[in-house]
This record gives structure tokens, sequence and C-alpha cells, in this order.
């Protein structure tokens, strides 16, 4: 559950595992870092979208949060 105007990157870091991604040249295990919007450690597939810096987006109810593996997908 998250608490009211909490973004998702803070949700992402409760859960048992804190990975949100992997990176696209060794595949190394990413979590939230510096939850400013710096680092884009905490790149996640939100609502489809890939890549978005969920230390800058607010959850909202129905939002859909999948972890991000390697490099960005352009074809669905």
């Amino acid at each position: 559950m998250a608490e009211q105007g909490e973004t998702v990157a803070a949700v992402l870091l409760r859960q048992s595992t804190a990975v949100n991604r992997t990176s696209p040249v060794k595949g190394s295990p990413r979590a939230p870092y510096c939850m400013m919007g710096v680092c884009f450690d905490c790149l996640a597939v939100v609502d489809g979208n890939a890549s978005t810096q969920t230390c800058l987006v607010t959850v909202k109810d129905g939002m859909r949060v999948e972890r991000q593996y390697g490099r960005r997908s352009v074809v669905s």
C-alpha cells in the first residue's frame, strides 16, 4: 500500500526486493538511489511506458508498475 503523495520509487524500496530493473550492458540489478531524478537507477515500466523515472511519479490507484529488464524495447 502507498501513502498519499508517495512516489512509485518509495513504494518499490519497501518491497521484499527493491530491484526494479537490470542494467542494459551487464544485467546488474539496480534500485532507486538518489530519489530526485538524477541517477536514473529508478527506471521501470509504468502503465506500459518504459524507462519511467519512478522517483518523479506519484502513485495513483490502478497504476501498473513492472520491472524493466535490460534495454528499453521499442517493439511491443
